[in-house]
């Protein structure tokens, strides 16, 4: 019996076995009958269907969103080498450029440079970029592209700093046209240096100029051109600089030799300014004038008032040293003279001579008072009258240090001689009974009169020359003439000759 049942359960257990792997079987066809259909309904899109359970008709496709052709081969970059110029081996690469001044944002005259921002555009072909359509138009990449085909190596001449904008991306645009004409344009800022001539400063105008020039490819191998001519390069009318008058904008364009390397073509963007007076003479002319008229003032302070005149021309002294390192603080330091440093130095020596002036005065003053001093001790301290013999006398009687500084001073031009017989004063009588003792004269007779001798005019001609040096007060009324119109004719020749 037992070996019996035992080939009976052997074939229950294979008919299980069986029936488990035909499920198995069915439930992996299910699944993958599940995806296939998953599949198909993400190509085709859902079915859409009614509130009652209609099936509605499906949408078109969308021409704009199926996959077209790549970039890269439209335009066959991966079929040619772009690491040579179009026409490799042929004739020079004619590339036109043009150029849009966006702004120009300041001018330095410490370094000498400014800063320029503009549009910079390059026309050439290249055939191995040309395309079929049928439509004949252009297509536009940005600068992504750039870096996968040629481009012109311009580079600008004498420049200190430039960038490429890259806000929000890169401001570069490439446009190819179907016959493989390409324009290639970027928005730089580029800081440029400029050789300025300040001897007229600030009365002068500079002429500054961009360079543009390909780095590697000489004139055999790249021709760079004005597009355009004079058209190609065109300015926004809103360019405005605070110190400057932009006059004129124009473009040059030559050869360029380099000893090592050969002849490269050249463009020049040149451009005049014409710099504003106005700011320079509200804060340089008119308080170097103002300064030089207040050192004026001192000649009508009394000559004794010593402590106003000196510190009014100390003060004015060191006001001209403030204006004049002032303006040399914002300007190159130059081996050549300006205009602004002519000006300068020449109101400052009219402000210093003003203090040399009053130090003559106080100095002439200081002689003449000890002179005066020397001549009253030297008249007390004679004892015996004298007479000046002149045809027309007149008689003066002076008392022992009572006379005047001006009586004094009229004794200049007399003649003395000794007192005849006939004009001495006769003596008292004396009582007999007293001894004679000397007594000092009590006052002294004194004969003037003017000289009519030849050698008299001469001698008060002289004096009268002298008087005018020796006379301080004719020394400020002069320079009170003097000082305002020697600058008023510097100033005269100065504006003729600078404006």
């Amino acid at each position: 019996m037992d070996a019996v049942r035992m080939p009976y359960l052997n074939r229950t257990l294979l008919l299980l076995l069986a029936l488990l792997l035909f499920l198995l079987l069915g439930q992996i066809r299910t699944a993958e009958a599940r995806k296939h259909g998953q599949r198909v309904r993400r190509r085709t899109g859902p079915e859409e269907t009614h509130k009652h359970g209609v099936a509605l008709p499906k949408k078109p496709p969308d021409v704009t969103k199926s996959r077209k052709t790549k970039t890269e081969q439209l335009l066959k970059v991966d079929d040619h080498d772009f690491t040579m110029r179009p026409a490799f081996g042929g004739p020079a690469l004619a590339v036109g450029v043009d150029v849009q001044v966006e702004s120009l944002d300041s001018i330095s005259e410490v370094d000498m440079d400014f800063t320029m921002t503009l549009y910079l555009r390059h026309y050439w072909k290249d055939e191995r970029l040309s395309f079929s359509s049928s439509t004949n138009k252009s297509m536009t990449f940005d600068g992504r592209l750039v870096k996968k085909i040629w481009v012109p190596d311009v580079f600008f001449v004498h420049s200190k700093r430039s960038f490429i904008h890259d806000t929000t991306t890169d401001n570069i645009m490439l446009r190819v046209f179907p016959d493989g004409q390409v324009l290639y344009s970027l928005r730089v800022t580029v800081t440029a240096a400029c050789n300025m001539d300040f001897s007229r400063f600030p009365l002068d105008s500079q002429t500054c100029s961009l360079e543009l020039e390909s780095y590697a490819y000489t004139d055999e191998d790249l021709m760079l051109y004005w597009k355009n001519g004079d058209e190609s390069l065109s300015t926004d009318d809103r360019i405005s600089l605070s110190q400057f008058l932009i006059q004129k904008f124009h473009t040059t364009s030559r050869l360029a030799f380099y000893s090592s390397t050969g002849w490269y073509n050249r463009l020049y963007i040149n451009f005049t300014l014409r710099r504003h007076i106005f700011f320079f003479l509200l804060q340089t002319y008119f308080p170097a004038t103002l300064m030089v008229m207040l050192s004026w003032v001192s000649f009508w302070i009394d000559r004794r008032a010593v402590p106003a005149r000196v510190s009014l021309g100390i003060t004015t002294v060191l006001t001209m040293s403030t204006i004049i390192t002032g303006v040399n603080a914002s300007m190159p330091r130059v081996s050549y003279i300006k205009a602004v440093d002519i000006y300068l130095w020449v109101s400052f020596v009219f402000v210093f001579l003003s203090v040399l002036e009053y130090a003559a005065v106080n100095y002439l003053s200081t002689v003449q008072d000890r002179r005066e001093r020397k001549r009253r001790e030297r008249a007390r301290s004679q004892s015996l009258p004298c007479t000046c013999s002149i045809s027309q006398t007149r008689t003066m009687t002076m008392l022992d240090g009572t006379y005047s500084e001006a009586d004094t001073n009229s004794l200049a031009g007399y003649t003395e001689e000794p007192m005849g017989p006939e004009d001495e004063p006769e003596p008292e009588p004396e009582p007999e009974e007293k001894p004679k003792v000397p007594e000092k004269s009590e006052h002294m007779v004194v004969h003037l009169s003017m000289s009519t001798e030849p050698a008299g005019i001469k001698k008060r001609k002289s004096l009268r020359a002298l008087n005018i040096i020796q006379n301080t007060h004719a020394i400020d009324k002069y320079s009170r003439m003097i000082f305002p119109g020697s600058y008023i004719f510097f100033n005269l020749i100065y504006w003729s000759v600078y404006c």
